[in-house]
């Protein structure tokens, strides 16, 4: 499909936003535009959202177009997909990722299946924003990422920003999109003052319109001797690690993924192709992954083989521990990053 033109920002005084200020501008900006797109899910109207995605959106559509629900993700989800199937643009919060079993019908059977099984007739442009990520002691129902379980189902689009920036444009893009798009957001990087968050994922984000196409990746740090592909907070570890390494001279380039479906193969066969090496960092579950679905792709397309291996770092197979010492000791960061490239360098330095 053609999306509408965006405004062409012209340069001037930054303007620094969280992903959660970023997220709710682009809504709001979008409901002002469009009378057909209302916003549903549980605390998201004068809460305005525990993650922040939908604050001072109730004050100014009010409740008919910010919906708060009960608590039955089954109901409204369900509901979203016939809304779209029918001439609205819904957005619905899934508020934790982890929820997703008891709505997978409505997301999996229903909207990502739509327009197939209707042969093109009826389409389901509904935008599904969900926050995924640990780190908070939020134990094993509260704290995945389930990235490659989105990921794996035909029929959806999966975006992750990494950046306050990114997420106003990804999420522009998301909601013309005419497909179901699953927009996932890390609690790491929401810039909640309860959170926490990290400051890189507070950036530029300018007032007016403007797109992030879905699809595209970034290279977010240009270097030589290793590729290092990340996606949300992975990527603040990734570039942690790659200043550390620069400090001994090894050049390290960090790409951020900011899609997961559809994914950007030709950005991350470029940048391996130029460095020859390559380690993946994901905060999702180890086996059947995004990081083998990337180390697949490279090595599936590549001629001439990689100077060492190809890696991933990631959650191992284990649900997520409630204790935070152990959670810490198994989630990916940059001290774990950087001793692997060193290990994968090692031989040639």
């Amino acid at each position: 499909m053609s999306l509408p033109d965006a405004t062409v920002e012209k340069p001037g005084a930054e303007r620094r936003l969280t992903i959660a200020k970023a997220m709710s501008e682009a809504i709001g900006q979008e409901m002002q535009r469009d009378p057909s797109i209302l916003v549903m899910g549980e605390d998201i109207g004068k809460m305005g959202g525990v993650f922040g995605t939908t604050t001072g959106l109730f004050e100014t559509f009010g409740g008919e177009r910010v919906r708060d629900t009960p608590i039955s993700e089954t109901a409204f989800i369900g509901a979203a997909v016939g809304m779209a199937a029918n001439g609205l643009r819904p957005i619905v919060e899934l508020m934790f990722v982890d929820f997703f079993g008891v709505c997978m019908d409505a997301i999996y059977n229903l909207a990502a299946k739509q327009s197939y099984f209707s042969g093109g007739k009826v389409s389901c442009p509904m935008v599904l924003m969900t926050s995924v990520g640990g780190g908070y002691g939020d134990a094993g129902q509260h704290s995945q990422c389930l990235y490659a379980t989105f990921g794996h189902l035909p029929g959806m689009k999966v975006v992750i920003p990494s950046n306050a920036h990114d997420a106003k444009g990804l999420m522009l893009s998301a909601i013309r999109d005419d497909n179901p798009v699953i927009f996932m957001f890390h609690k790491a990087l929401q810039g909640m003052g309860w959170l926490g968050t990290m400051a890189g994922s507070i950036n530029d984000t300018p007032e007016s319109e403007y797109l992030v196409p879905i699809g595209k990746a970034s290279i977010v740090r240009e270097g030589s001797d290793v590729t290092i592909v990340g996606l949300g907070v992975t990527v603040h570890h990734a570039l942690a690690a790659a200043r550390n390494l620069a400090e001994t001279g090894i050049d390290a380039e960090v790409l951020d993924l900011r899609t997961i479906a559809p994914l950007d193969r030709e950005s991350i066969l470029a940048s391996v192709a130029k460095t020859g090496r390559l380690l993946v960092v994901d905060d999702d579950y180890l086996s059947f992954g995004i990081g083998a679905e990337v180390i697949a792709t490279v090595c599936e397309a590549l001629p001439a083989p990689l100077k060492c291996p190809p890696q991933r770092i990631a959650h191992p197979d284990i649900p997520i521990p409630f204790t935070p010492v152990m959670e810490h000791f198994l989630l990916p960061d940059a001290q774990k990053i950087e001793s692997r490239i060193r290990a994968m360098l090692g031989a040639q330095r």
